[in-house]
Parts: C-alpha cells; structure tokens; sequence
C-alpha cells in the first residue's frame, strides 16, 4: 500500500528552514565583496550556491524540468538585487532558499490559477489510513519511487501536492494565494492524493 503524499513529500530533502543557522564570518566577507562589485566574487557567489539551489528547485517543480534552469537564474537575480538586505541571521543558503521557495510557490500559484485544471477523472478521492513509510519500503528507494511518481503526476497536481505537504502550506493559505476556495483547494488534493495512490499501487518498487 503507497505511503501518505505528505510522507513521500517530505522523504524527498530538507525545507529551507533545516539552514536556518547564523552565517559563517566567510560568508559574511563572501557578501561584502559581492556588495563593492566585486566580479570575481560575484562569480564565486553563484558557483558556491547554485547546487543547492538547483537541487531544490528542480525537485519541487517536478515534471517541469525545462524551467528549472531559468528559475534557478531568477533566484540568482533576485539574491544580487537584494545583497544589501541580507542580515547574517542565516546562512546564505538558507537565505537563498528562502528566495527559491517563493519562486517555486510563485509556479505552484500558477498551475492552481489555471481554468479547471482538475477534471474529474473519476478517481476516488477517499483514503483509507495507511501504514507507516517504515513498514512499507526503504528510504533510499521510497525517495526515488515518490520523486517518479510526482513526475508522471499533471504539473498542477505535482504543485497542489508539494506545495501543501513539502511547503507545509494549509489549504486555506493556498487558497488565498490563488483566488479559489478552500473547498475547493481541498477537492484539488483529494483528487491529487487519489491519483498519487493510482499511480504508487500501479508502479514498480
């Protein structure tokens, strides 16, 4: 039986909050240095960041790995833009992290907003409980089999998903991000954790 979405979301890494530490004194030089227009340390800037970054970027827009690329590009941008703001109350990927989260929600928002994007497809929108993660496969393999299945999942029920469970978002909040009701936000993961499950029960190991 396929674990809860909220589960295998969150076996997928660490939400930004997880590098919520104070910055490092190199850290710190690092962002003075970037702030007297330095190029080189601009450079450095980026290449230090850009996996974490991209590692989180492109697990939480899954299947849209076409705009990961740009995304990352834009919290890059954004970082640049707003180097003077950062206090060294986190470190500066935690920081960053903060900037990807709302691009990435700023995708999630998108797909929720598109004009009844969740047609029903007949799938049955109840779940029964289900056992623990521990009890049903491996992590190693829960995180690959869960990350497969966001894949083939529609983009918005990818977004709906991530977005209430990895995001820790609650259905009244994504309501009020996208201009719908929260029934109908619940409707949406009903029909997104049904789907999941489909998809989990169907899938190989």
């Amino acid at each position: 039986m396929p674990p809860e979405p909220s589960s295998a979301a969150e076996s997928l890494g660490p939400a930004p909050e997880a590098h919520a530490v104070a910055s490092s004194a190199d850290e710190r030089a690092l962002v003075a240095a970037v702030l007297q227009r330095d190029r080189k340390a601009a450079a450095e800037f980026v290449a230090r960041y850009a996996d974490p970054i991209y590692s989180y970027v492109s697990r939480r827009l899954a299947p849209r790995a076409d705009l990961v690329d740009d995304v990352v590009q834009e919290v890059f941008l954004v970082a640049l833009q707003k180097l003077d703001t950062f206090a060294g109350q986190s470190s500066i990927v935690g920081w960053l992290l903060g900037i990807a989260r709302h691009k990435v929600e700023d995708f999630y928002r998108a797909q929720l907003r598109e004009p009844d994007p969740f047609p029903d497809d007949g799938a049955d929108a109840t779940s029964s409980g289900e056992p623990h993660l521990d009890d049903v496969i491996d992590a190693a393999r829960l995180q690959e089999k869960t990350r497969r299945i966001l894949e083939q999942l529609p983009a918005a029920y990818s977004a709906a998903l991530l977005w209430r469970y990895w995001e820790k978002r609650t259905a009244k909040e994504i309501a009020a991000q996208t201009g719908k009701t929260e029934k109908a936000i619940e409707r949406v993961l009903a029909r997104a954790r049904a789907y999941f499950k489909r998809l989990w029960e169907a899938s190989k190991p």
